[in-house]
């Protein structure tokens, strides 16, 4: 280490020079600072080079020096990059490999094959499978296809030919996949049925409905398939590995019929999972929907964010009077519903605004920010007389519809606006 530092040391020393004018020293020493944190590998806040720079006047200015220096090192500490965990650090990307048997495709109806016998050109064509799943054939006529592979189909429709020419060669290819539906369950933001335009990848679904929620654990999103004898397949997908990691997304094609399941983000496996990556990422719902309640502005509004959003952006959007609210006391309101209780936690924006992370918590669907002291309390006491754990989510928000109805009484005198669930 101190070897490495004596030759980055001795790299940059021709830029420090000596007896020059003051603007000059202050853009070597610049250039000198660029280069050591290109070597090192860091990033280097301009504060830092500052200071490094004209230390004897900038530490004067400061009347505790130690209290800087630690908070600038912890300054430099935050403001790394993102590194990718230590166990997939130097591994080669990791491409998604699928059960074999998703990768079949099974024809059905609606879907059309061509057909190609090259010494019997008459033979051959484009065929549509119908309802039944029949393909009609020249001689043949009606020949059930559906259900089968395109190998099996070929090979069928091979022996069926060759009752009427002797060894025909045959060749059958998927002309045009069929529209299908396949089922989306789950955490996402609008489970139900979707249309599939042909081949379509399982990532174009989760986008279509809506993106994930933030209570989706896309650790092992499940495709399941259904066969012809009424067995099934199934294939766990792993999206937030390859997130972390930084390799390709899995590529999966899904078919008609099949059943998609994003299960639900389980309390003991919370500590492996970096909810803020997947909110930031596309596989997610785009937006979040907080509740405000604004004591010192006397509204109640719903606030869109975008998804990954922390308590400081909601803050900036709400943009709280300085002279009225207490912005040193904001409530934040969430419910847990393992306990099915509402927890409530009381954050400062001015040291949010200073940079300190414990105060700039991430956001969630649902969430409430309440702004006044007074208010806050008139929430803590309501929530206090429910003896009963809130069922669900929509318990929860009934609560604050019930609370809030009476607006004009909600931001006067104490007593008022607590409303039951």
């Amino acid at each position: 280490m101190h070897k490495a530092a004596g030759g980055i040391k001795s790299q940059i020393q021709p830029f420090l020079g000596k007896g020059e004018s003051p603007k000059l020293k202050i853009w070597r020493r610049l250039t000198a600072g660029c280069l050591f944190s290109l070597h090192a590998g860091t990033t280097i806040l301009p504060g830092a080079l500052l200071l490094w720079m004209h230390p004897e006047n900038t530490w004067a200015a400061i009347p505790n020096r130690e209290n800087a220096k630690s908070s600038l090192q912890n300054s430099i500490a935050q403001s790394q990059i993102p590194i990718v965990p230590f166990e997939l650090q130097n591994t080669p990307p990791q491409r998604f490999q699928p059960n074999p048997q998703f990768r079949i495709y099974r024809l059905g109806p609606g879907d059309s094959i061509g057909v190609v016998v090259p010494r019997f050109p008459e033979l051959g064509g484009t065929f549509a499978i119908d309802g039944e799943g029949n393909a009609l054939l020249p001689l043949v006529g009606k020949l059930r296809i559906a259900g089968f592979t395109l190998e099996e189909a070929q090979e069928r429709i091979r022996a069926a030919y060759n009752r009427f020419v002797v060894n025909p060669q045959v060749t059958v290819a998927l002309g045009a996949p069929r529209p299908g539906q396949i089922t989306l369950t789950g955490e996402v933001v609008r489970p139900g049925f979707y249309a599939l335009g042909g081949l379509t990848r399982l990532l174009t679904v989760l986008v279509a409905a809506g993106g994930t929620t933030t209570e989706a654990d896309l650790r092992a999103v499940l495709v399941r398939r259904f066969l012809n004898d009424g067995s099934y397949i199934e294939q766990r997908v792993d999206f937030f590995t390859p997130l972390l990691a930084g390799d390709p997304l899995p590529d999966l094609v899904i078919q008609d019929g099949d059943a998609v399941i994003v299960p639900k983000l389980e309390v003991g496996n919370l500590a492996t999972y970096d909810r803020q990556l997947v909110a930031r990422s596309t596989l997610a719902q785009p937006s979040i929907t907080i509740r405000v309640l604004s004591y010192d502005r006397s509204t109640i509004a719903n606030l869109s964010l975008r998804n990954g959003s922390t308590f400081l952006d909601a803050v900036t959007a709400i943009a709280p009077s300085l002279q009225t609210a207490d912005i040193g006391n904001i409530g934040l309101l969430r419910f847990d519903p393992e306990r099915g209780r509402v927890i409530m936690r009381e954050l400062n924006a001015r040291r949010a605004i200073l940079g300190d992370a414990s105060q700039n918590v991430p956001l969630r669907e649902n969430d409430t920010i309440v702004i006044g002291r007074n208010l806050l309390t008139r929430i803590r006491f309501a929530l206090t007389t429910i003896t009963q754990p809130f069922q669900d989510i929509l318990q929860f928000l009934f609560f604050f519809r019930s609370f809030t109805q009476g607006t004009q009484n909600i931001f006067l005198g104490p007593g008022s606006g607590t409303g039951n669930p």
